[in-house]
């Protein structure tokens, strides 16, 4: 195989945090084709209510999601690590077509193959409305900020 993503497990902090980074790094780029890089060809996800497998999948279903969630900025966080698992929290802001403004918050569940790739992504998600004057996300995080954790509200 010559697909691989480093860091490979088994994770340690830095590299577990370096995934971590280089997740919210490729999300922030809204370029769903580079992001399903990321994913083995037959990657599993439960994003919500909604079920996924394979790249393919995944490149119609992002696009779909940066369509309807527009100027769409995150942040995500190592919660924990073990072997090939990563769990992580993250919120990330973003407003509809109509300019309602939302702060999305979730946990997300990473299982990796040996090649760093994810096999399998769970999210759970919950949008709660905000004013735009509340918004904190300006776009990517500042390389200075990588590995700052992100506040609850």
């Amino acid at each position: 195989m010559s697909e691989s993503r480093p860091p490979f497990p088994p994770f340690d902090l830095a590299s577990a945090t370096a995934k971590v980074q280089a997740a919210e790094d490729a999300w922030n780029t809204r370029d769903p084709e580079r992001v399903s890089l990321a994913y083995t060809e037959d990657s599993q996800w439960r994003n919500r209510d909604v079920f996924v497998t394979g790249r393919a999948a995944i490149v119609d279903f992002l696009t779909a999601k940066w369509n309807r969630e527009l100027d769409y900025a995150l942040r995500k966080s190592l919660w924990s690590y073990d072997g090939d698992r990563i769990a992580v929290r993250f919120q990330y802001e973003w407003h509809d077509a109509a300019g309602a403004w939302f702060r999305s918050y979730g946990n997300e569940l990473w299982e990796f193959d040996e090649h760093g790739l994810m096999r399998r992504r769970e999210a759970s998600i919950n949008d709660v409305p905000m004013a735009e004057s509340e918004r904190r996300l300006f776009g990517p995080r500042p390389e200075s900020e990588h590995g700052v954790d992100i506040p609850l509200r």
